[in-house]
């Protein structure tokens, strides 16, 4: 299973951290791309091999996120909490469903690509545990083949620390680790040049 963790492009409740630069209007409709290319690139891989995409998403409603995502994608509230908890969560019940190989993605990475997608599930096979490492400290990609309490617990989430953290846990609990291509995520002002290099950056900043 590959699981889409996203936001609803609601002004003012989404990429918050980007509104000092872009205004709450200009943040959400990036968000919205970013999401929409995230899909995009699921649907793709989707397409290529067996895969059950799933959108968890957090804020709107699900009568709003069905005027925007596919109908053909399980689309789920995500559950409260920290980041940490809400990823525990999504694995523990796609796990407690019988899914097996899960993969969660962010959508603030507009370099994330099928073929980055199907590397993940193919490390998969031979490993407990797959980062995708984010220039800023964090991941844009987890994926598990069974649950892991102790990876949401200590984590200093939000912070440049996150990745680090995770894979200290892992070590501690031998868990075997693959590491993906390290991607940019946008999430800070400070992250929009990397827009600059990417189809979504074309048509936002032209727009």
């Amino acid at each position: 299973m590959l699981i889409v963790f996203t936001r609803f492009p609601q002004p003012g409740k989404t990429k918050t951290r980007l509104i000092p630069a872009l205004g709450a209007a200009r943040a959400a409709e990036l968000q919205k791309m970013m999401a929409d290319y995230t899909l995009a690139q699921c649907c793709e891989l989707a397409g290529k091999r067996d895969l059950v995409i799933a959108v968890h998403y957090e804020g709107g409603d699900e009568s709003g996120l069905r005027g925007w995502i596919p109908s053909s994608l399980v689309c789920l509230p995500q559950s409260r909490g920290t980041l940490g908890e809400r990823l525990g969560y999504s694995f523990a019940s796609s796990f407690a469903a019988g899914l097996e190989h899960v993969i969660i993605v962010g959508s603030d990475c507009p370099f994330l690509t099928p073929e980055i997608l199907s590397s993940g599930f193919d490390l998969l096979q031979n490993h407990d545990l797959v980062l995708g490492p984010a220039y800023d400290g964090g991941y844009y990609l987890i994926g598990l083949r069974r649950a892991e309490h102790s990876l949401w617990v200590d984590i200093d989430w939000g912070t440049d620390k996150v990745l680090q953290q995770t894979i200290e846990i892992a070590r501690k609990k031998r868990m075997t680790l693959a590491l993906l291509p390290p991607l940019a995520d946008i999430d800070r002002p400070g992250d929009l040049h990397h827009l600059h290099d990417t189809s979504i950056g074309v048509r936002f900043f032209a727009s």
